[in-house]
């Protein structure tokens, strides 16, 4: 897989995760991106939507796998 390859299909998925249809993938930027060997990881964002995803590829399977956080602390002194 490409690395273009992966990251259009990473910014599919969460699009299509996300169910808007307002969203197009380019509202979905790439915030860290990493290919090793065959492997390829993603950290991804929109402005739209409060949650921040985390793509990674494994090329030996042939699967991707997508984690999705929104989790907030606040931080006093």
């Amino acid at each position: 897989m490409t690395n273009q390859r992966f990251i259009d299909f990473a910014k599919f998925k969460v699009q299509e995760w996300l169910c808007r249809d307002n969203i197009s993938a380019d509202d979905i930027f790439v915030v860290w991106y990493s290919k090793t060997l065959q492997n390829h990881k993603a950290l991804l964002g929109t402005r739209f939507a409060n949650y921040y995803f985390e793509c990674t590829f494994n090329g030996d399977k042939g699967e991707m796998h997508m984690d999705i956080y929104n989790k907030c602390f606040k931080v006093t002194d």
